[in-house]
């Protein structure tokens, strides 16, 4: 399994001889509103073209419809064939913008040789929850690959832990970089990783979805030195910079 991030929420994915992308969020460096007053958004660049992330790419997954994670960039640049699965509820959307091969997830779904099953996710807890709207995460399993839990755009509550404890995952991919809405937080902070990392000793946790937006509180040295003083080794929570690849074997 490879794995590259390439900004905020968006992977391009080599996974059972099959090339994903998730969540592409394609706007340019300071095209988008402000959340919070402090930076346009995104705050950076892709670190490589629009073209070369798209090349190769069978599958792409988009979780939910926040314009950080599907953007309108992406809509008119992404392939309209190329097969799309979705969150029930957005397929009506994701078609209407042009898009032939639409598959809401309702279930594990497998998608040549492929197993990709939803799993709950919470954009926050409490009142905040009406205002970010549903999403979801999650789990990749195919023969000889490691089995992957893409947790989203989700705090950490029962149900991720449920899920973790339930699918015994060998990677697990975090939102960590402590967003908050109307001061209340919508992904995982440093605090929230570091207890998933402890709630899955053997597996290997990837922090993504840090320092591209300006509601974020958490940046990756702040969530490094959270880890350190848990204790938490350097090989079991990767922090990847943007356009960085990781080589991930079972």
């Amino acid at each position: 399994m490879r794995l590259e991030l390439l900004r905020n929420a968006t992977l391009k994915i080599n996974y059972g001889g099959h090339v994903l992308l998730i969540d592409p969020h394609f706007a340019p460096r300071h095209s988008l509103p402000s959340f919070t007053g402090r930076s346009p958004n995104p705050m950076t660049e892709l670190p490589r073209s629009i073209d070369d992330i798209l090349q190769g790419v069978d599958l792409v997954i988009v979780s939910h419809l926040h314009t950080d994670h599907f953007d309108s960039v992406a809509k008119e640049r992404v392939p309209k064939s190329l097969p799309i699965l979705c969150q029930p509820g957005d397929e009506g959307s994701i078609r209407d913008a042009g898009f032939t091969g639409v598959t809401p997830l309702y279930e594990a779904t497998t998608w040549n040789g492929l197993t990709i099953t939803p799993r709950q996710g919470s954009h926050g807890l409490g009142q905040v929850v009406e205002k970010m709207g549903r999403v979801i995460g999650f789990t990749l399993e195919a023969a000889g690959e490691p089995t992957v839990y893409w947790a989203g755009d989700t705090v950490f509550y029962p149900p991720v832990a449920e899920t973790i404890q339930q699918v015994s995952p060998d990677i697990i991919v975090t939102h960590s970089c402590g967003a908050r809405w109307d001061g209340d937080l919508i992904v995982m902070d440093a605090e929230q990783t570091v207890a998933v990392s402890r709630l899955a000793p053997h597996a290997i946790v990837i922090a993504t979805h840090m320092e591209a937006l300006d509601h974020a509180t958490i940046t990756r040295q702040d969530l490094r030195q959270a880890a350190n003083a848990a204790g938490i080794n350097p090989s079991r929570l990767l922090i990847p910079a943007d356009g960085e690849t990781l080589q991930l074997d079972r």
